[in-house]
């Protein structure tokens, strides 16, 4: 079973990734019609869609990934202090009431949605010889089914902590440094950084 788990983990893991380099050419598009409007006084007015059409291809298509990393905000300030099992109960109840039949809702909206914008080539029409739109909307319900794919995933989590008592492990990935496990790996304690600072701060020629 935790194979299954970890194998759906890395799919979203792997999607997550590639589409995460959509900010990189985000970003190089955004440099690009900057230089092009205020230096080359050329500005593509097709630019604006493609970067909004970007931004939310990257953001829908995270959608699994952070789940997958427990990476969504939750706004119960308790939920941390609860025991697993609470914990467990709380995410099933509402994987059950809200998750699921909202991503479903999502799936098959997004699905009709983007069948009817391929069967008129739609195109956008916020500026003139707009990109086509089609493509785009086609991410709606391809995100939703990586999400629920995702969600069904959390699911036997949640069954499976209720059972043991504790949560089963989650696929690695890039983690934010702690700097506590930092300071261990270099066998840097907190007095040696203090004398650090301090014989910087005393060294001839240095301002203070």
């Amino acid at each position: 079973m935790q194979n299954i788990l970890f194998f759906i983990d890395k799919v979203s893991t792997w999607v997550g990734q590639i589409f995460s380099w959509l900010i990189v050419v985000l970003t190089f598009l955004i440099s690009w019609e900057v230089f092009s409007r205020y230096v080359l006084n050329h500005p593509n007015p097709w630019s604006f869609d493609l970067m909004i059409m970007m931004y939310g291809t990257s953001f829908m298509m995270a959608g699994a990934y952070t789940l997958a990393k427990n990476g969504h905000v939750r706004g119960d300030v308790l939920y941390g202090f609860f025991p697993p099992r609470l914990q467990a109960g709380l995410d099933l109840t509402l994987y059950f009431l809200f998750f699921i039949p909202g991503v479903v809702a999502l799936v098959w909206a997004g699905y009709t949605y983007a069948l009817e914008s391929l069967a008129i080539r739609e195109s956008s029409t916020l500026t003139a010889n707009g990109p086509p739109l089609y493509p785009f909307k086609m991410i709606i319900p391809i995100s939703g089914v990586l999400l629920l794919l995702q969600g069904f995933v959390e699911i036997v989590r949640c069954i499976i902590c209720l059972k043991e008592g504790e949560w089963p492990a989650r696929e690695k990935d890039v983690e934010e440094v702690d700097v506590e496990k930092l300071k261990a790996m270099v066998h840097v304690t907190d007095s040696d950084i203090a004398g650090t600072d301090t014989f910087i701060a005393t060294k001839p020629g240095s301002q203070g």
